[in-house]
């Protein structure tokens, strides 16, 4: 056999930057928007922009922005090319999307479909605990970079699928435990939330080391298509391994400083309530 020409080397190294048309992926776009977009604007011409604020409707934006760049976007493509922007991809699917669509909501927004939301958790039952949530996060990170796993979804576009509807749908429980607007789970202070995601971040830490220090490539399928970009598959690797941990720490981080502000913003609501309450009192003896 002769040697492979420079010409079809350096075009095997191109990125596939292509866009991709999901069906599956553009109908939940569809759907998402279908739902929500309609809600809101009725939301704010009946009862006002306070309960349908632009902020509202901007988060739900980002959060749709976050799905098409995951899964319509050159990501998409390259995620089959490098260890990398797979990694990027299970970042916008498990934490970023989820995050601004759930924040999207308030319970006005929420209101038609609350009690069936409500129905649903108390059918679950204990499968609603956040403890649940944080095993599911951690297990299915680890269980998805299993390389046998790993191989599969990179090489069969139904395991592929499967794969980003797990991220999605763990990302959505996970964060719907912080951040509902129906009743976080967690309460309102902190110490939960911080034992919540820490306890998380440890779990997927260790596995963001494990990845950055391994000594070999460990997924064979990135070790036979050319590297994008310069990198070989074991630094792609390193580099997917430290984008993992560094994501952790700081989404963790900033999702932990919003709640404080959260708690802080109630307890001097609270605490005004209370003043308020105790100067009527006051008036009235008089």
């Amino acid at each position: 056999m002769s040697a492979p020409s420079l010409p079809s080397l350096l075009a095997s190294a191109t990125p596939d930057l292509g866009w991709t048309a999901e069906p599956g992926a553009i109908l939940l776009i569809v759907v998402l928007c279908g739902l929500y977009l309609p809600r809101w604007w009725r939301v704010r011409r009946e009862i006002g922009p306070a309960k349908a604020p632009v902020t509202r409707l901007l988060s739900f934006l980002l959060g749709i922005a976050f799905l098409v760049l995951a899964l319509l976007s050159p990501i998409d493509s390259l995620a089959a090319q490098s260890f990398t922007f797979h990694m990027s991809q299970h970042i916008l699917l498990l934490d970023l999307a989820p995050i601004c669509l759930i924040a999207s909501l308030n319970k006005v927004l929420l209101r038609p479909a609350t009690r069936r939301l409500q129905a649903l958790e108390r059918a679950l039952g204990p499968l609603m605990h956040p403890a649940v949530a944080v095993v599911l996060y951690i297990v299915m990170m680890w269980a998805w970079h299993v390389p046998v796993a790993y191989d599969a979804a990179l090489e069969s576009d139904l395991v592929h699928v499967f794969e980003h509807l797990c991220f999605l749908g763990v990302g959505l429980l996970y964060w719907w435990q912080l951040l509902s607007p129906i009743r976080p789970r967690l309460g309102d202070g902190v110490m939960a939330p911080l034992i919540y995601m820490a306890s998380t971040k440890l779990g997927v830490g260790i596995l963001g080391i494990a990845l950055t220090f391994a000594p070999n490539p460990l997924y064979r399928p990135y070790e036979v298509r050319e590297q994008i970009l310069g990198f070989t598959a074991i630094g792609d690797q390193q580099l997917g391994g430290e984008l993992m941990a560094l994501e952790q720490t700081i989404v963790m981080g900033v999702a932990l400083a919003i709640l404080l502000f959260r708690a802080l913003d109630r307890s001097e609501r609270e605490q005004r309530r209370r003043e308020a309450l105790e100067d009527r009192a006051a008036a009235g003896d008089g």
